[in-house]
Formats: C-alpha cells, structure tokens, sequence
C-alpha cells in the first residue's frame, strides 16, 4: 500500500502531444470558438477554405484576447489597434498606425499558433512543449478512434470534472469503482461482485489489459452473445490521457476512445468517441447508447465532484495493490515522460487480480 499526496498542488501538465479542444460541428466559417487547454486561452476557427486553426487567444501587442476582435473568414484582427493576423501560421499581415517613416516590417511578427487538425468530429489541437518556439518538430501522430469496417454509428459525450487530471485519469482506469459508482439495472450491481484477473502488457507510452473475455456482470457486454461469437475486448492506455477500449465479436465491433484533457492545472475535462456496428439496423440504436452512454459518464461526474469536497480537507490519500496497480503504472510513466526518461513500469506481462 501506497500513501501518496493527489490533494496537494495542481498536477503537473505534459505539453508536446495532441489534445482534443472543440467539437468541430460547433465551428463555423467566419466564427470563432474559445476555449482553455492546459491553462491556454485558445482561439478556434475555420477559414473559408475549410482549414482549421487554433491560437493563442492574446494579440502579442498588448495582450488583449483576439477573440474580442474579428475574424473575416481569412484573418483575424485584433479590437484594440486593428493588427491583422493570419491564423493558421500567426504572421502578422497587417499594422495599420504604421506610415511610410516605419521601418517595422508587420509580418516578422507572428501571434502564437498552434498546429490543429480534426479527428472523429474533434478539433485536435497540438500544444508544444514551453520555449519550443516556431521549430519545425516532427509531430506526433493525432489520435483516431479505431474502426473496423466501413458502415458504423458513432456518438459523443462530455464532462467537466472539478478535479486535476490526475485525480480523472486514475478515475477513468479504476476497475473497482464500477458495482458501486454504476450501479443499474442495465450495468451492474454490488451483488455482482465477483474475483477478476487480468493480463496487462508494457506498449509505448502506456499499457495494455490484454485481449480477454469482457466481465461477465456487465449486462452491456452480454448483448453481444446474440451474435453466437466469442466476444472479446482489450483496453489500452496511452499517454497523455487516452484510453482506447476496442470489442470484437466476430465482424461485430464497438470500440471507444475517452481522454481526460486538462483545462487549468486543478479542472478538466472527459470526452468520449464512440463508434459501432453492433445492432447497426436497431431503430434509435444511436440515441438509446447516447441517454445511457450520458448516464454512465454521469455518474463518474457526480462522484468526482463529490470527492473534489474531501480533497479540500487536503487528506492523506492511498493506493493498493491489485486494483490500483493501474494508477501507480500511469504516475510513473508519466514521471518518466515530465523527466525525459525511457523507463517503464512493466518489464513484461503482469497478472492481476482484484474483485469488482
């Protein structure tokens, strides 16, 4: 058993990686859309063209947030002098006080921009590491939601939690919650509680629970057994935030992607992308996983927010092995990534074990 401080200081960030920022059906062109990452005041918007960009949400002049000002469809201009910029790249196009005596030449000047890109109906924004400046660095690849054949449904759910990312992503990755937190009819019950084990495996930047049967008092997972096939399911977690659940059953799938982004050090924020074939042909298959869907990342809301009550009495706080094992993985992969170490946590296959 651990005892460890997670009601202290606001967590450490980890900058240099993709994070999901806006929903792209909520932009449209000539509109802008704000929004925090990781404490950053970000500007969204998509150009005429279509292209998306993201910026700093300050003019490098005088720091007033260029969301106050105005965005034509090409360049964003900026309420208190009227400097011009365009968005993708941040160079500056234009400084009206300047006259023919200047010498200034408007487009050595640059607001920050950030790199952004849309995946799976999100605007993905890419957030360097501090004094990164302009350098042209290989970036990582955007995470996608993995799919698995051409016709599927798919859905979006979201919710801020009061809490640091860490205090979420040792939630999202917790298998002991689920008879207490989710309990219903249609998930699971505290009767149910049953002694697991499962199989991880070290991947780059995480772990895998290793393909196996999905829990049996999960009433969700049953369904799948109309297809008469083996139904299996491995859940991946990934750095910075990403966990990826795929569930085959034959050519049936359902596979989800939730990340847990940081707003400021101390709030963030749960996504979920979900997509599926199972029961494809189902009338209102789509709008019955989203009401229960909505209920479950519900509940983790409604728990983390009473939890975020006890952390203000700043408690001494514990992890134990098995069920924790997880958390203690993602602490010290994630100390190797603010540290720049190759270390991993796991060596190899690990088996755990745990009731839930």
């Amino acid at each position: 058993m651990d005892t460890i401080n997670l009601s202290g200081p606001p967590a450490e960030l980890i900058f240099g990686d993709w994070y999901p920022a806006v929903r792209t059906d909520t932009l449209r062109k000539g509109k802008t859309s704000t929004t925090l990452l990781l404490g950053i005041p970000v500007l969204l918007g998509k150009k005429s063209d279509g292209a998306l960009f993201a910026m700093k949400d300050l003019c490098p002049h005088r720091g007033i947030p260029l969301s106050a000002g105005w965005f034509d469809g090409q360049t964003v201009q900026c309420k208190y002098h009227g400097w011009k910029f365009e968005p993708c790249s941040g160079q500056c196009t234009e400084i009206p006080s300047l006259t023919h005596f200047d010498i200034l030449e408007p487009t050595k000047i640059y607001a920050t921009s950030y790199p952004c890109q849309e995946r799976d109906g999100w605007a993905w924004v890419f957030l360097p590491e501090a004094g990164a400046g302009r350098a042209n660095i290989e970036l990582p690849p955007i995470p996608e939601l993995p799919k698995f054949s051409e016709k599927f449904r798919s859905a979006h759910l979201t919710a801020d939690l009061p809490c640091n990312v860490d205090h979420g992503i040792i939630g999202l990755m917790d298998p002991a919650h689920g008879p207490f937190v989710h309990q219903a009819w249609w998930w699971r019950s505290q009767a149910s509680i049953h002694e697991k084990t499962k199989h991880f495996e070290p991947i780059p930047q995480g772990f895998r629970m290793s393909s196996h049967a999905p829990s049996s008092n999960s009433a969700p997972y049953k369904l799948l057994g109309v297809y008469g096939q083996a139904v299996t399911t491995t859940i991946d977690f990934v750095l910075p935030n990403r966990r990826f659940e795929t569930i085959r059953a034959g050519d049936k799938w359902f596979s989800s992607l939730t990340t847990v982004t940081p707003i400021t050090p101390s709030t963030c924020r749960i996504d979920v992308i979900a997509a599926w074939n199972i029961f494809y042909n189902v009338p209102f298959v789509t709008s019955i996983a989203t009401f229960f869907g909505a209920r479950f990342v519900r509940q983790d809301q409604e728990t983390m927010i009473e939890q975020s009550r006890g952390l203000r009495s700043h408690p001494a706080l514990m992890l134990i092995d098995d069920a924790d094992k997880p958390a203690k993985w993602y602490f010290a992969l994630k100390q190797a990534r603010l540290t720049g170490t190759v270390a991993h946590p796991l060596s190899g296959p690990v088996e755990l074990h745990w009731r839930s």
